[in-house]
């Protein structure tokens, strides 16, 4: 299960929350990529400015999809929706979107590359409305029982049904497939999804599917895929076609991965941001979490087998542990080791009580100590210890807050007080102590994560 590229293509996610004021980029044009969007499919085309190499510059266009690379040449296409400016040291970079809508240009640049949207021509300036994106808003995990297909064996859940958790991180039960029991879209609206090939060594035949010990095995792994919601976006129930690698196609569909993907399976990349439930809630199924953190990325009801066969693979193919030292599953993982910075002169809390983060409208606002953990995703990394207070707006017909309308501890109408959950009033903030604001346009969309004191 692979959290895959957001929608403008640079995650920057470690950074500090995307500035407020224009920045200031160098002039001088390096060279430029034209390229498809993989998340959106819209046409982009990315200048290369400050201190980018012909090698480094080349290497970034490679990356993306149906890529052109021109160096010593600036984006040719005439660009009406608006640019991104991303002012990361080393990095820095215009984004012209050519085809997105504004709402989407604005909250991909905003949100996901921490960048300044600057509205072209076709989008009347820079006062386009943020729910304007369509950008799947995310839903919260809901736990569903049905009643096993025809000609399934009962299920384990009271009455015979089958009983499944809607999330990222949720397992049907154990040989049974995961879109039968519960709705891939709801998934994919926590997840952002585009499809992407599989590996080329996917089409070479495989001697190994001719013994009878690796095929068994190869089956189960296959079974406990399907039980997950991996297959949501990497098997036929994906809309738009299979994402990296596809658990229902032909021959040997761990061939299909990409040598990240079998990192991930084999352990050597911690993955503990996508979320874990207990198996006993979760059909026997097993994540890493923060409590144990290395293990298979794919949930599965024997962990170690399940990581013992991508250990293989990764021997087979010449894989080093050590080449995978720095890296990480996702942006969630990134986001969970956080360290906070003190908020700037636009952020944190007036002398009223009155919550400030950057920038655009917001689903999920917290208060926390300053010594505590980031957020993460449901349902065990979104109510960190130290958490103080969690204000919510509903996924299905809420009004995202306005920045400046919420005071602490104060639930405007219409929102749900995520913490403390009973509705009683949180601790009271004391008078120079330093506290942790996180705003978030939703969940994984952090736009301000900052340390202010209390007035």
């Amino acid at each position: 299960m692979r959290f895959l590229v957001l929608p403008l293509v640079i995650v920057v996610f470690a950074g500090c929350s995307g500035p407020k004021d224009k920045p200031t980029l160098p002039t001088n044009v390096l060279g430029s990529c034209s390229y498809t969007n993989k998340f959106a499919g819209g046409q982009e085309c990315r200048e290369y400015v400050g201190s980018w190499t012909e090698d480094s510059a080349s290497k970034d266009c490679t990356n993306q999809k149906d890529a052109t690379f021109a160096w010593a040449a600036a984006c040719s296409q005439g660009v009406r929706v608006g640019w991104c400016l991303i002012n990361k040291p080393g990095a820095e970079m215009r984004v012209g979107f050519l085809s997105t809508s504004c709402g989407d240009a604005k909250t991909g640049c905003e949100v996901f590359a921490n960048g300044y949207f600057e509205a072209g021509s076709a989008c009347g300036g820079n006062a386009i409305n943020d729910s304007a994106s369509s950008i799947p808003v995310f839903q919260q995990p809901e736990r569903v029982c049905k009643a096993p297909l025809p000609g399934e064996a009962p299920g384990q859940s009271e009455g015979g049904q089958v009983c499944t958790w809607q999330a990222v991180s949720g397992c049907t039960e154990e040989n049974r497939r995961f879109s039968d029991y519960a709705d891939c879209s709801i998934v994919i609206s926590q997840r952002p999804y585009y499809p992407a090939p599989e590996d080329p060594r996917k089409a070479q035949p495989d001697e190994r599917l001719e013994d009878p010990a690796y095929a068994s095995e190869l089956t189960w792994v296959k079974k406990q895929v399907l039980s997950s919601s991996c297959s949501c976006c990497h098997g036929k129930d994906a809309p738009k076609g299979a994402s990296n690698w596809d658990v229902d196609g032909e021959g040997n569909f761990a061939n299909g991965f990409h040598d990240r993907g079998v990192a991930m399976g084999a352990g050597w990349i911690r993955s503990v941001g996508f979320g874990a439930y207990p198996p006993e809630q979760n059909n026997g199924f097993i994540r890493p979490t923060l409590e144990h953190p290395d293990g298979t990325i794919f949930p599965s009801t024997d962990p170690e087998r399940m990581r013992r066969f991508w250990l293989a693979e990764a021997t087979r193919r010449g894989m080093v542990q050590a080449d995978w030292a720095n890296d990480v599953a996702s942006p969630l993982d990134s986001q969970l080791a956080y360290v906070p910075t003190a908020c700037s002169d636009t952020e944190g809390m007036a002398a009223d009580g009155t919550l400030k983060w950057r920038y655009g409208k917001v689903r999920y606002l917290y208060v926390l100590e300053a010594n505590a953990t980031s957020p993460g995703v449901p349902p065990n990394l979104d109510l960190p210890q130290g958490t103080l207070w969690r204000l919510d707006v509903p996924s299905s017909g809420g009004t995202p807050l306005e920045n400046g309308t919420v005071k602490y501890g104060t639930v405007p109408a219409g929102q749900v007080q995520a913490f403390p959950a009973d509705g009683a009033a949180p601790a009271a903030l004391q008078s120079g102590k330093q506290y942790y604001l996180y705003a978030l346009t939703d969940v994984a969309q952090p736009v301000t994560r900052c340390l202010f004191t209390a007035p």
